[in-house]
């Protein structure tokens, strides 16, 4: 049985309502794909303060974690990811890549015209659903 790897992502809207997509460096697991961004959460760490440190951690900045946006289970060849993505808005200072080949924001619009990983897709999906309604 695999094992299962708890994660966290945000999706990051700025003022225009874009959303911060990040792209996965070539050194990373899967490779050149789209992400929102986030990581692994610890033991005994909450979803919401574990995405507040990988934002903190990945992008050198701060955000308010809001509502609940996809919860996943998505089996990959190694392990299942359990992945669960928020809305979050910055709170203090601009997102940098410290650890992506590239951050983007992105229009809700525009969100299906770049390579998903997996696990990422439901969220597009429902961030694509929240701009219709």
């Amino acid at each position: 049985m695999k094992r299962v790897i708890h994660v966290v992502g945000a999706a990051i809207f700025n003022e225009q309502r874009d959303v911060l997509c990040a792209l996965r460096a070539p050194n990373m697991s899967l490779p050149n794909v789209w992400e929102f961004p986030g990581g692994k959460v610890e033991k005994g760490e909450s979803p919401e303060a574990a995405l507040v440190r990988e934002i903190r951690e990945e992008l050198g900045c701060t955000v308010s974690v809001g509502k609940l946006l996809a919860d996943v289970f998505h089996e990959y060849e190694h392990a299942v990811i359990h992945l669960r993505t928020y809305e979050a808005h910055l709170t203090d200072g601009v997102p940098r890549a410290r650890e992506h080949a590239e951050l983007r924001w992105v229009p809700l619009s525009q969100l299906r015209d770049l390579a998903w990983a997996p696990a990422d897709l439901p969220t597009v999906e429902a961030l694509l659903e929240k701009g219709r309604s």
